[in-house]
């Protein structure tokens, strides 16, 4: 009965235990919420993340159509008209290259990842007008260039524009679309035959935060991007069909064909250069209601990470806080039974809580320092205090270091997990094994009946 009693107090204190720990993992989704907000404001006062897509060929055009309209009657009839249309031209090919200069700025604690690309765009148009319908006449307009900018403010100084090596003034906002940008007003002349072909070259210096993206809207598309920040993230639609990353930096190259691409379909439909994907079409009672406006477009990405993401390696470790619990209460709990030590529910919970306690140590530390040496601080202060105060409690200094080296390996095992990302599923696993297989061999000769008899007795002190 007292055996019982026992293990369900443990059990109690386990789950005691959880509060603060739930607590800890409240204040680290506020410190993540903290650097969002430095995001932000780095955002607003610099340049959000960055997309670019274009250039492409807008060419106006009036004609006659038929077109419904209701006569004094109210009934619905045909009638010619003329209507104002436009056909838009991706081009041919297209070339995107330059150098991605990274920096930082910082808001308080937090450090937020810049960066100015120094770039161009080399584009060919090589496109043929639809042919012209005899009976219905139509008179084209003067052309111009629409190019999608996600974050206009990250224009730095005046970007250059020549047209069929002509230099070309560059206005403000697309022309006739929403969505960020800049357009280019073109000759009428450039549409007086039936084939229309010319090269663009745009440059630019363009700002942005952490994230770029490109939109391949040419038939056929290649990107260049090379930076000296070494701890690049490939993510888009599309990965690099070469790259190399070292200590010096990284180079990337891509290559994408409109037939593996739907972005020229997606910028019909309304697909801008800023970050997300067109909404699927919703359905009601079985019937396809109208698509909500598409916001997203295919495009190739690219992510300046931080090397070591510490609220994320925090958050992982909190979760492996109940653990750590466990297995520390099991282990004052086998020294209670096998040694006979009473040990009160109160030192149960104060261990509890140094072990609590290392993670907002852990959380706090990793904002100053690297992420490493800080684990390491906390880890050392939590097992130096959890060693010296167990000595005392199992009244043997040897107990206190045994037990205190018994954290360490958990420590140690637990930073090996948040190390290794990619295999922490097989190494959990096999740290749990160890551990009941250890816990198996202690106790495989222990009268657990004759324990439970005498669980509770005072032992002499040693």
């Amino acid at each position: 009965m007292r055996l019982g009693l026992k293990i369900a107090m443990v059990v109690v204190l386990v789950l005691a235990i959880l509060i603060p720990l739930a607590m800890i993992r409240g204040t680290i989704s506020e410190r993540q919420q903290y650097r969002q907000q430095a995001v932000d404001e780095v955002t607003r006062s610099y340049a959000g993340e960055q997309g670019i897509a274009g250039p492409v060929l807008v060419v106006p055009y009036r004609e006659q159509a038929e077109v419904e309209e209701r006569d004094a009657d109210g009934v619905l009839r045909k009638q010619l008209r003329e209507v104002d249309r436009e056909w838009l031209f991706f081009p041919k090919t297209m070339q995107a290259k330059g150098r991605v200069l990274p920096s930082i700025r910082k808001r308080g604690l937090h450090q937020v990842r810049v960066y100015e690309w120094q770039g161009g765009i080399d584009a060919t148009f090589d496109v043929r007008l639809p042919e012209a319908d005899p009976l219905r006449p139509r008179k084209l307009g003067a052309p111009w260039l629409n190019i999608g900018i996600a974050d206009v403010r990250g224009l730095v100084g005046a970007p250059t524009l020549r047209v069929s090596a002509a230099a070309t003034p560059i206005l403000q906002g697309q022309k006739g679309r929403s969505g960020g940008g800049v357009h280019a007003l073109l000759p009428a002349s450039l549409v007086a035959g039936e084939r229309i072909a010319f090269p663009v070259q745009f440059g630019f210096a363009l700002r942005g935060t952490e994230a770029l993206a490109i939109v391949p809207l040419a038939d056929g598309n290649r990107i260049v991007l090379d930076s000296p920040w070494p701890h690049p993230q490939f993510n888009g639609d599309f990965l690099p069909r070469t790259h190399r990353i070292d200590g010096s930096g990284f180079h990337a190259e891509w290559d994408v064909s409109s037939l593996a691409s739907n972005a020229q379909a997606q910028y019909r439909e309304g697909g801008s250069a800023a970050m997300g994907k067109p909404k699927a079409a919703s359905t009601r009672d079985g019937a396809a209601v109208a698509m909500e406006a598409p916001t997203g477009i295919d495009k190739v990405g690219l992510s300046l990470v931080e090397p070591v993401n510490l609220y994320s390696k925090v958050d992982r470790a909190s979760k492996y806080g109940l653990l750590f619990v466990l297995l520390t209460f099991v282990g004052f709990f086998m020294f209670e039974t096998i040694k006979q030590l009473p040990i009160h529910p109160i030192q149960y919970a104060l261990v509890g809580l140094a072990l609590a306690i290392f993670f907002l140590l852990l959380l706090s530390l990793s904002e100053h320092i690297a992420f490493g040496w800080a684990y390491l601080a906390a880890a050392l202060a939590c097992i130096g205090l959890i060693g010296f105060y167990v000595g005392n409690v199992l009244r043997s200094r040897a107990r206190g270091l045994g037990f205190a080296a018994m954290l360490g390996l958990l420590y140690a095992a637990l930073y090996g997990l948040l190390m290794s990302e990619d295999n922490a599923l097989v190494l959990g696993a096999g740290l749990l094994f160890v551990v009941l297989a250890v816990i198996m061999v202690a106790t495989r000769k222990v009268d657990w009946y004759q324990v439970a008899s005498k669980i509770g007795t005072p032992a002499a002190t040693p």
